[in-house]
């Protein structure tokens, strides 16, 4: 899971860590399905994004758009047919990684 960037928990663990968090304060029945419901949820999550290769596409995916960001930054005055160029690059190196992923 992605963290929020500066350090601290994603979403998903914040919200597991809050229903740890309850179940551990009250240790009613209610508060363990909970957690139980949280962490069952996080774990089919992981092993569904696992079992597509979705991380990894999401991955190839942000490595085309930071490729992209970064041509234009060592680039600005690039003409557009350059910029057209280093886009193409991007996608078609975006689509060979997913495909080697099949």
């Amino acid at each position: 899971m992605m963290s929020d960037g500066g350090g601290g928990l994603s979403l998903p663990e914040l919200v597991q860590q809050v229903a740890l968090l309850n179940w551990l304060n009250s240790e009613d029945d209610a508060s363990k399905q909970l957690l139980k419901t949280v962490t069952g949820v996080r774990v089919a999550h992981s092993l569904f994004q696992r079992l597509t290769g979705q991380d990894a596409i999401d991955l190839y995916k942000r490595q085309c758009i930071l490729g992209i960001v970064a041509f234009v930054k060592e680039n600005p005055r690039a003409s557009q047919s350059q910029l057209n160029k280093e886009l193409e690059k991007q996608v078609l190196l975006f689509a060979a990684r997913v495909q080697a992923l099949q």
